[in-house]
């Protein structure tokens, strides 16, 4: 009666582990690359909010693209992303930017290496991630302004 039952004996055990395996490495991987996405999404979205502050503060024009630059910079730097492939847009309500009331806004924009992607066969743009992000400052109404 067990004739046909006794060749399947010890190969669940095998299945079970080829299976989890086989399930276990993507799970793992998209893990760790949803971690570097929200990871470079904080940083992004920091660098953006941290460039608006400055720019509203600052005393001219010149002078606030160079602090948002450094803002920027820093930022991106401490997250661990490349801020010399950063983009960074800096956009005005008014037509002075740093007039009382005026609203300044800084929009930054990363592409993210997702891990273990190899660099090969254009695969830069293909295997990252572009992230966005914009913050929105009032320039104080008690600001000087420009002359």
């Amino acid at each position: 009666m067990a004739t046909g039952l006794t060749a399947d004996r010890g190969s669940a055990s095998l299945e079970f582990l080829t299976v989890g395996v086989i399930l276990l490495v993507p799970l793992v991987y998209l893990v760790v690359a949803v971690s570097v996405i929200q990871a470079a999404a904080l940083g992004v979205e920091g660098a953006a909010r941290q460039a608006a502050r400055v720019a509203v503060l600052a005393a001219d024009r010149e002078a606030s693209d160079v602090a948002v630059d450094r803002a920027v910079r820093v930022t991106l730097g401490d997250y661990g992303i490349d801020p010399a492939a950063a983009s960074v847009s800096i956009s005005c309500d008014r037509r002075d930017c740093l007039e009382p009331g005026g609203r300044v806004s800084v929009s930054v924009l990363a592409r993210v290496e997702l891990p273990l992607v190899p660099d090969l066969l254009a695969l830069e743009t293909m295997g990252s991630v572009p992230i966005t992000a914009t913050a929105t400052q009032t320039v104080s109404r008690f600001a000087s302004g420009s002359p």
